[in-house]
């Protein structure tokens, strides 16, 4: 019942620190794109966020055996509840669009409109985030 209640919240959460991994990365890019030989990175978002809600969907359970009845909700932790990008690789290297003499793969004008992306989903992560906490609390408070 109460996975439920906090799977999709959950799932929110986790995508705020991917987008928010991602937005570093961008701006890293950005801050490089005068650097000569530097390779830019960026992540594929769906693989990243698979990974961590594969992750998360495996509960261990010390204290299944000790629930009083069959119905009772078992509590657990979550194994894998920090989310790391480029533990499983899902870092890429961008793909040079303009061939340069220094070697640099970071094209401005990709890298700006994937930060603007990256910021609009964050925020729109965020309302679903905000909409879900008044959700919850309404239930709470039998409005």
């Amino acid at each position: 019942m109460l996975n439920k209640m906090t799977g999709d919240l959950d799932f929110h959460a986790k995508a705020l620190v991917l987008r928010a991994q991602r937005q570093q990365l961008i701006a890293s890019n950005i801050a490089n794109a005068d650097t000569p030989g530097y390779v830019a990175r960026d992540v594929n978002f769906k693989e990243a966020m698979g990974n961590a809600m594969a992750a998360s969907s495996s509960l261990t359970l010390p204290m299944a055996t000790s629930r009083a009845q069959a119905g009772h909700i078992a509590l657990g932790t979550l194994s894998g509840s920090t989310l790391q990008l480029g533990s499983a690789g899902q870092l890429a290297y961008g793909v040079q669009s303009q061939p340069s003499m220094d070697n640099n793969s970071v094209d401005m004008d990709r890298e700006r409109a994937n930060f603007v992306d990256n910021t609009v989903r964050y925020e729109a992560t965020l309302r679903f985030i905000n909409a879900d906490a008044k959700t919850m609390l309404a239930a709470i408070q039998g409005q």
